[in-house]
């Protein structure tokens, strides 16, 4: 394995002295900093940092309290800070300015940054997101009364990863990614995932942006996708055929090339 594709792992501490972790590869070039979604970690953008290391400097964040680093106390995991974890990645690379792209909860995260620190965001790529989740607060009440009923995160992990029609290459990493994380970690990061509104932040974002949305991403349906592209300024929205909530992962060619389409087009005078 070259230079340019050697992953180091680096520890950050937000403002707030919650510790988070970062994922780093590619010495020079634009910044690019992945942020994963509330079932997964860091590790699900490996196939994109190897794949843009050449040409960008690639961070993919480990929001807190996900398994990398020691839990914080449940109170301190809100979208306040996973902006804070995202924000220390960003001072970590040394990115004036950087490319954000979220899955799902990374989506979110990148709703806070836009409405936190505008001047620091190059583009944003928002992938099986959200601006506001429909009935959330009883979509809430359904996981946590699954975690209950599955009474530890390896047996809620495989009950749940059942439900998302994964092809078996892609069970086993859900399974163990959603797996790592602590019960009390999980619960809080749900409430934080679903229950924010972004709608009346979408018009007053003015960076490039890039919709995505799996075919068959029926977590985060095509029309939530749409209402983010209809609310930014100028986005593109595009569907991944074949691919689920974590698009990223289900279909990493293709993904991997509008990405990279999107890092020309974003570097274009």
């Amino acid at each position: 394995m070259g230079e340019n594709t050697r992953i180091r792992v680096l520890s950050l501490r937000g403002e707030d002295g919650v510790e988070s972790g970062l994922r780093v590869v590619g010495p020079s070039g634009p910044a690019i900093l992945f942020i994963h979604g509330v079932g997964s970690t860091a590790a699900i953008w490996e196939k994109q940092l190897l794949a843009l290391s050449s040409r960008a400097r690639c961070a993919a964040l480990e929001l807190r309290g996900n398994g990398a680093v020691p839990d914080p106390a449940p109170t301190a995991i809100t979208r306040a800070g996973y902006a804070l974890d995202a924000i220390a990645a960003l001072d970590a690379i040394a990115a004036e300015k950087a490319i954000v792209v979220g899955c799902s909860l990374g989506g979110v995260v990148a709703f806070e940054l836009a409405r936190r620190i505008p001047e620091r965001l190059a583009g944003l790529v928002l992938v099986g997101s959200f601006a506001k989740y429909p009935d959330a607060e009883n979509y809430v009440r359904r996981i946590l009364a699954a975690v209950d009923a599955a009474g530890d995160m390896g047996t809620f992990a495989r009950a749940r990863t059942a439900q998302l029609g994964l092809p078996p290459e892609r069970e086993r990493e859900t399974i163990d990614q959603m797996a790592c994380k602590s019960r009390a970690s999980y619960e809080a990061a749900t409430h934080a995932t679903w229950t924010g509104d972004y709608r009346g932040d979408l018009g007053t974002i003015g960076v490039p942006t890039l919709v995505l949305v799996g075919e068959r991403d029926g977590i985060a349906p095509r029309a939530l996708s749409e209402e983010i592209a209809a609310g930014i300024p100028d986005a593109r929205l595009v569907e991944l055929s074949g691919a689920g909530h974590v698009a990223n992962a289900d279909a990493p060619d293709a993904f991997n090339r509008y990405l990279r389409e999107f890092l020309e087009e974003s570097a274009a005078p």
